[in-house]
């Protein structure tokens, strides 16, 4: 099953007395990046947080927000340390003496100690706050987890198309090989009696060149390789664990594989097609890369 990398979820709740409000949103990105917003009071359970996220998703950039307020449905008021304010103030008398620096020490200055103020209430009630926020945080990633899913079906439709158009490029490419080798022996025995006005052509000399001509340009091997990576395709498509890594790798492979078909190939028709390959294989690699 294909899933997005992109989603959002907001739910909220309440626990010891508090409303916990949260918000989570899910971008691309080649691994697991968590980005978390909370009140101080509930630093403690930073790392217990991003633990739960990881545990169920693993690639994405995350930003998540959790707020706090009190039963009124409003943030504690904030309140003023004042002997940390003090303390600060004495420091930095005693560092501008010392050192000879001009001027005094301003509100502006001081104002830029954010541990100088503090939430308004006591100690919070953390094994409970913890409780009520954690099935919170559940019930934001099932959430996003929906979206990413909802968004994931429809990338899984496109990736389908897209690589239904692969597989026929790559069928006209295999049947155009051999036609190319056919087309070549005719032409080559064709000029070889211009220039010799009419004699006899050395069937087995022209034999020869055609068999240089089709062993430098056989491309089977890559033909049969590009089949083999989109049946894996396919696969990956209805795998239930993360594959974005691998269908990127995926594309990689077919794309070497579709360098080396034209490089071997001389065959305008079967450049034309190469160049179309290249193109979808382009829009694969771009749509995959929000694949998780």
């Amino acid at each position: 099953m294909i899933r997005s990398m992109t989603g959002f979820g907001r739910m909220e709740g309440v626990a010891a007395g508090k409303r916990i409000l949260v918000e989570m949103k899910s971008l691309n990105h080649r691994y697991l990046e968590i980005s978390l917003r909370m009140p101080a009071a509930l630093a403690v359970l930073e790392m217990e947080i991003k633990k739960r996220i990881g545990e169920r998703y693993t690639r994405g950039k995350f930003e998540v927000s959790v707020r706090l307020e009190n039963g009124g449905g409003s943030e504690a008021p904030p309140a003023l340390n004042l002997p940390l304010a003090r303390q600060y103030h004495s420091l930095l008398t005693q560092l501008r003496r010392e050192l000879g620096i001009p001027g005094e020490v301003t509100l502006e200055m001081m104002a830029g100690f954010r541990d100088l103020f503090v939430s308004g209430e006591g100690e919070e009630d953390i094994p409970a706050l913890w409780e009520g926020l954690e099935k919170v945080l559940v019930q934001t990633m099932e959430k996003l987890t929906a979206m990413r899913n909802a968004e994931g079906e429809s990338l899984g439709r496109d990736l389908t198309e897209r690589m239904g158009t692969v597989e026929r490029l790559v069928q006209g490419i295999a049947r155009r090989s051999p036609e190319v080798v056919l087309e070549y022996r005719q032409r080559l025995a064709d000029r070889v009696r211009e220039l010799t006005a009419g004699m006899v052509v050395d069937e087995s000399r022209l034999h020869q060149e055609v068999a240089i001509l089709a062993e430098k340009s056989d491309i089977t091997e890559e033909v049969v390789r590009m089949n083999s990576h989109l049946g894996q395709f396919r696969n990956f498509m209805t795998a239930e664990e993360a594959v974005g890594r691998k269908m990127d790798f995926l594309i990689q492979e077919m794309n070497r594989e579709v360098n080396t078909i034209g490089a071997k190939s001389q065959d305008g028709e079967i450049a034309r097609l190469v160049i179309e390959l290249k193109s979808e294989l382009a829009k694969l690699r771009e749509q995959i890369q929000n694949v998780e």
